[in-house]
Formats: structure tokens, sequence, C-alpha cells
């Protein structure tokens, strides 16, 4: 195929990102960025939009999800799957579950944010103030926007450090082994979100990796917006002598201060190079 811009990795509103499916189709056509993926955090409920606006707007959308797995003692490792059949109804319930938890989680943040708020003298911010922001579920993010807002806070990253941070509440997580063979079964392929997020000590990322490896997974987010450029080239590395793909996702959610879709490290643009690798493996998964 022709070289042209990509990005796999990618938030919607339908988790904790910004901006809906069609606007950030809009935003990739604005960075002539033509294959993307909307990764949400446990849910594919945005890939659909994404799809049909992206037909219009001649980009390409490949059906992905982000699942937070844990492994061994590491815990909120995040697990790309991509080529997925978004309408399994076993995955849909799965997820369904997951958000339900997540909802009483994000539910009892906001609780001991207010608590926050009323120690201050501020107002309360209630479910509504937040949903404003959100799609198909409540996540922090969304929280820092409705702070943002009322002007309790100058930045998002200002509204994590001072309420969602100090007032977190730890999340539920897939086993790693059970979310890659789930991603297997629905005909995808599973890649290491964010690498360097585990360990930025590099002896341990890679026994983790070779680990994981032997676990299934299929490949590695080589580029991304977590790595410098050291440990991206470490990452491409280990990747090419262990046979696992590479990808190139941005994690863009639209609340990151410089952060554009199609770009990671450095202004770094990803090209579509790495797609028929990809490609091929998801073939090779669903025979």
């Amino acid at each position: 195929m022709p070289a042209m811009n990509i990005d796999l990795h990618i938030h919607s509103s339908f988790s904790d990102g910004a901006f809906s499916p069609t606007e950030l189709v809009a935003l990739a056509v604005q960075q002539n960025v033509r294959i993307i993926a909307i990764a949400d955090h446990d849910s594919v409920a945005g890939v659909e939009e994404a799809d049909a606006a992206g037909s219009v707007a001649g980009v390409t959308v490949l059906s992905a999800v982000e699942l937070s797995v844990q492994f061994e003692a590491l815990q909120d490792v995040h697990l790309l799957g991509y080529g997925i059949n978004c309408k399994d109804e076993k995955f849909l319930l799965n997820l369904e579950g997951f958000r339900h938890r997540r909802k009483g989680r994000n539910g009892e943040i906001l609780e001991r944010v207010n608590a926050c708020l009323q120690a201050e003298g501020r107002s309360r911010l209630n479910h509504e103030n937040v949903l404003a922001f959100a799609r198909d579920s409540v996540g922090r993010p969304h929280i820092a926007r409705a702070l943002l807002e009322r002007g309790y806070v100058n930045t998002v990253e200002d509204a994590f450090r001072r309420y969602l941070v100090p007032c977190n509440v730890p999340k539920i997580y897939w086993p790693m082994d059970e979310a890659i063979a789930e991603i297997h079964r629905i005909g995808g392929v599973a890649v290491l979100a964010h690498p360097t997020g585990i360990s930025k000590d590099l002896a341990t990322l890679g026994s983790v990796i070779a680990e994981l490896h032997q676990l299934g997974l299929d490949g590695l987010e080589v580029y991304n917006n977590m790595g410098w450029p050291l440990e991206i080239e470490f990452l491409r590395r280990t990747a090419e002598a262990s046979g696992l793909l590479m990808t190139a996702g941005s994690d863009f959610h639209g609340i990151e201060e410089g952060l554009e879709i199609g770009r990671g490290r450095e202004g770094m643009r990803f090209d579509s190079d790495l797609l028929a690798p990809l490609y091929d493996r998801i073939q090779y998964v669903r025979r």
C-alpha cells in the first residue's frame, strides 16, 4: 500500500476521551492521518460510529479495544486488541461487566473528590456535570474536565494532581492470560500498549515481554508517546528479535497538552509500513 500516516491508539468519549468518534475522524483528516484505531478502554461502542464517519471522510478505521489487565504483581497493564469482532456477544457481556464495576469505582472517586471540594468550601459536582463530557461511561478525565469547567483547577493535569490522584480507587483487571486468549478468540491480535509504562528498567521490561510472548502476546506498541528515543529503539530491537509485531499510536485523549493524532515523541509521524504485518497476523488468527 502507498505510504500514509496512521494512528492505532486513539480514545473517544465512549471511554475517557474528550471527542466523539466522528470528531476524531475529522481531526485525523486535519492531521492527514488516513488509518486509525479507536481503542477505547473496555469498550467498542465507538467503533461503528467511527467507521461510518471514516467511510465518508476517506479514513480507514481498524476495530480495536484497550483492556486493563494484571500480570502477576503488575496491575493496570494495558493490552490492545486489533481486528477484533466487535459484535461477539460473550465479549460484549464481559465488557459490560467491567463497565458496571468501573461505574461504581468512578462514582466512589467522584464522592471522594466532592469531599475534598466541600472541605475547601466549594460546591459539589454531580453526576450530570461529569456526564456532560462523557458518552458510554464516565472516567477520571471527564471528572477533570468538570473541575476545569467550574474553575476549580487551571488545567486537566492540575485536576489530576490536586484531586484525582489523591482520590483514586483501584481498578479491577482482566488476568493477562485470559485477556490475550479472549482477543484471539474474537479474531484479533494482542499488542502491549506503551510498554515502558510497565518499567523504565529495560532489563526488567525485556523479561516481562518475554514472558508475555510465551502467553501468546502478538506485538508491541513500539512507537508511542510514553517512550523516549532510546527506549523506542530498545522496543524495536526486542520486537524484531522476538518476531513480535510493531505498532504505533499516540494514545490521544484530547486533553493532553501538545499531543496530536498521528504523532509520537518529538513530532514523530507513524506511517503505514507497520500495517501489512499486522493485517497478515489478523488474517492468520482468523484462520
